[in-house]
């Protein structure tokens, strides 16, 4: 398997393909090989125009090796500079190509150097196939084999004889293949090295990329302050409990004095004060922790906890508590409200009760039946049923809406119309849940949206948001709401009625939830109330 992967990871570095990092690998690679060549050329020429010629005897064909290694100087300097640039494969074949065909003519003209040209061709084919796929490099080291058993023939045949043991010529031949191999080989593992060596550097670039996001988006505050106290990193949520850092060089003693304090005494004996801290006017109080960075290291992570989340939190697991201890009560008061209120229904329809006695039972009729709204709204958020989507038109479910609402509960006087377009507006929404959200806004719009004296006039009105969002929107045209009454609409239990549970705004709210929705009052200018119901679209749906 490891086999496969390297011939995989090298092809595809052969190819120019997805790997910049083995490319540029590829290039350094022939670049030096093509600076190489120009120290030979150059050396052939100081061979051939120097007295130092002598050292190898008298040339064969002097003519011809001035000319050779002339031109084979000026087509390394050529190559050197148009290399830069192009496809690589091509110029390595036309690198050792010229190398060969310099090689066997040098050897020719200057059979004195020939185990010298040979042995410094044997670097360019093995840099050559270093470089080529493992075929290609053995076809150079074959061609040069060749090539080299040609001019020994060429040599043997004429007057001169060979001059060259033939058992030289055969473990040169054999040095070549084995070169482009081993080469080839070594070439492509450290291609294979140095790809998987890339990627892995990028996959741990981006793992610290994430690691850090993910510190710097944290609700918790984080400092890492070193042991002369000074601040080295602070996310986003710890900059904003200590009002501030600033730039250049921060001590925590600097920022926040008294959590300095703290941190000392923590260095000193280990023990974490409990107590809440405020680091600057006019922001949440928060609870800091401590924990040394390495067990042997001065460094310390500060964590900030923000205790208005953690009351949140609380207040969360509180309200749930009670809830299902109101779940339980209420069943429990359910069986005897219902018999108290049958019997006074009883007690009404006897002849024998006074008047000013049937204004009392009016009284406990009526708050009976207030009673059992409360204990109707608890078992309805304590029995909610999990949310089932379906795909719903908004424009058919107002408009059935309205008609079924005119039916069960006559309006008189008051207006309850639907405001939409001609075309449909999808929505994937439990249709019995949104039933049940919009009913109770309804309900609400006609009690508190109205001038005194005057009918209320609803509206329902369908439509979509600039990002294609759909929604429904509940408006009346009453006296509005007062923005302190408006930041605790949502809250359980809060209500502005002496008649009201205060849990049918906050009941419509998680059932939007349920249904990944938001439920949200929105301000009407020049008067009036507006909730709205903001869904999500059967596509977007779809694609989550």
């Amino acid at each position: 398997m490891e086999v496969a992967y390297t011939q995989r990871v090298h092809d595809q570095i052969t190819r120019r393909d997805n790997y910049p990092h083995g490319r540029a690998a590829i290039r350094r690679e022939l670049y030096y090989f093509t600076l190489y060549r120009i120290l030979e050329a150059a050396l052939l020429c100081l061979v051939v125009f120097s007295p130092i010629g002598i050292l190898i005897g008298e040339p064969y064909a002097p003519a011809l090796g001035r000319i050779v290694t002339l031109l084979y100087l000026v087509a390394a300097i050529t190559i050197f500079f148009t290399g830069r640039s192009g496809h690589m494969r091509p110029q390595v074949l036309v690198g050792v190509l010229l190398d060969v065909s310099v090689a066997t003519l040098a050897i020719h003209a200057l059979p004195g150097a020939a185990s010298g040209i040979s042995m410094m061709l044997l670097f360019n084919v093995g840099a050559a196939a270093l470089l080529l796929p493992l075929r290609l490099g053995l076809g150079a080291a074959t061609l040069a084999a060749l090539a080299l058993i040609g001019e020994y023939l060429l040599r043997a045949l004429s007057a001169n004889g060979a001059g060259r043991p033939l058992a030289e010529l055969l473990m040169f031949t054999v040095s070549y293949l084995a070169i482009a191999t081993l080469t080839n080989l070594l070439g492509r593992q450290m291609r294979a090295s140095e790809a998987l060596a890339a990627r892995r550097g990028s996959q741990a670039d981006n793992l610290a990329e994430i690691n850090e996001l993910i510190i710097r988006r944290m609700r918790t505050g984080v400092l890492l302050v070193d042991g002369d106290g000074e601040v080295k990193l602070a996310n986003e949520a710890s900059m904003l409990q200590l009002g501030g850092i600033g730039e250049g060089r921060r001590t925590l003693a600097q920022v926040a004095p008294e959590l300095a304090k703290r941190l000392q005494r923590w260095r000193i004996d280990g023990a974490s004060d409990v107590i809440p801290l405020r680091l600057a006017p006019d922001l949440p109080e928060v609870l800091p922790r401590f924990a040394r960075l390495l067990a042997d290291d001065a460094q310390v992570l500060v964590f900030l906890d923000d205790t208005s989340l953690v009351s949140r939190r609380a207040e969360s697991l509180t309200l749930a508590t009670l809830g299902r201890f109101s779940a339980s009560l209420a069943h429990e008061i359910r069986n005897p409200l219902a018999a108290i209120s049958y019997a006074t229904q009883l007690m009404e329809e006897s002849p024998d009760i006074p008047e000013a006695d049937r204004r009392l039972l009016a009284i406990i009729y009526q708050q009976t039946h207030r009673m059992n709204g409360i204990v109707e709204n608890v078992l309805s958020l304590a029995r909610r049923e999990r949310a089932q989507p379906e795909n719903v038109d908004l424009v058919e479910f107002a408009r059935h809406f309205v008609d079924d609402y005119r039916n069960i509960h006559p309006l008189e006087n008051d207006q309850l119309d639907v405001i939409s377009t001609n075309r449909p507006i999808t929505a994937m929404v439990d249709r019995r849940q949104l039933q049940q959200a919009v009913t109770v806004l309804v309900h609400n719009a006609l009690v508190y949206g109205r001038m005194p004296g005057e009918p209320a006039r609803i509206s329902l009105r369908v439509h979509a948001s600039d990002a294609g969002a759909p929604m429904l929107d509940v408006a009346d045209r009453g006296p509005g709401m007062p923005e302190t009454v408006a930041n605790q609409l949502f809250r359980p239990f809060f209500t502005t009625s002496e008649y009201g549970t205060g849990l049918g705004l906050y009941i419509a709210r998680e059932l939007c939830n349920a249904n990944q929705a938001t439920l949200e009052h929105v301000p009407v200018p020049g008067g009036g109330c507006c909730f709205r119901i903001k869904m999500i679209g059967a596509g977007a749906f779809a694609s989550a």
